[in-house]
């Protein structure tokens, strides 16, 4: 596929900073409070299980604060952002991108995801099916990460899972079939928060890390987070940041028209570019 290279620098303008950016890794924040009783494997995952259960659907309004280079100039902006999230498998993103309330789209729903661009001068559309593992490194906007980062945590076969303790967190580690490790995640103690996600390419090698910060409780036996940074690692000197704040989260039972227009993957009709994800590697469609 023949990506031009000005088109894929502007996209990252408007996007790198929402769900994914680029840089070095984060500090880790300590937690404020350590809990001294040893937790196995199978409680914790259990644990992680029972919340993702109990999440509500809701409605979240926040904003996204982004600072990134292109061709080693600074560029900052800050937008509204919106966020539908129906468990355990649909979400939808919405930001105000160019004056366009809907000018970036991103989706999920039980068999697809999708990304869309609708500004002029970009007009791009991404999608692919939840079978392939690998698109996380592909989309500079995933809607598994935010899935996760809203608490709805993935585990299937605990025996995948191991469990250490690096100072003051318990670490949760998932390793494929042949042994490398594809994901890890920090939890602080005592209230086993999920604080840090760091995803893992098929080397080996760290190239997404989220942080999450500031929980606030919205329910009787749940809390999201309010502050979200997602950093992609790479050999790059320059830093690209994002920050999202959630300003108000509240469940929201959402109507089956509701969930039928936000959860269904849009036409890409008029789209300039139309990109599917196969197999890990980004495909243009012929129109």
């Amino acid at each position: 596929m023949n990506y031009e290279h000005d088109k894929y620098r502007l996209l990252v303008v408007f996007t790198a900073g929402v769900l994914i950016v680029t840089g070095c890794k984060p500090k880790m924040r300590k937690p404020t409070s350590v809990y001294l009783t040893r937790a196995t494997k199978t409680e914790v995952l259990s644990l992680l299980r029972s919340r993702a259960k109990k999440i509500p659907q809701l409605k979240a309004n926040g904003r996204c604060r982004l600072q990134n280079y292109i061709e080693g100039k600074k560029h900052k902006q800050s937008f509204p952002i919106k966020i539908w999230l129906n468990p355990p498998t649909d979400v939808y993103l919405q930001g105000d991108i160019a004056f366009d309330p809907q000018g970036l789209i991103a989706g999920s729903n039980e068999h697809e995801f999708w990304l869309a661009l609708t500004p002029k001068d970009i007009s791009s559309y991404w999608w692919g099916q939840w079978a392939d593992e690998t698109y996380i490194q592909k989309m500079l906007i995933s809607p598994k990460i935010l899935l996760e980062a809203l608490g709805i945590a993935r585990i299937n076969r605990e025996e995948n899972w191991s469990l250490s303790k690096k100072g003051a967190f318990d670490v949760l580690e998932k390793h494929n079939l042949p042994g490398m490790i594809i994901r890890r995640i920090y939890l602080s103690k005592p209230d086993y928060l999920v604080r840090e996600i760091h995803y893992f390419d098929n080397s080996g090698r760290a190239t997404v890390v989220t942080e999450l910060d500031k929980y606030e409780q919205i329910s009787n036996d749940f809390s999201i987070p309010t502050v979200i940074k997602i950093t992609k690692i790479t050999q790059a000197d320059e830093k690209d940041s994002a920050e999202i704040k959630l300003g108000s989260i509240k469940p929201k039972d959402l109507t089956d028209k509701q969930r039928e227009r936000l959860f269904t993957r849009p036409d890409p009709q008029g789209f300039r570019n139309v990109y599917k994800i196969i197999d890990g590697n980004i495909i243009e469609q012929r129109r």
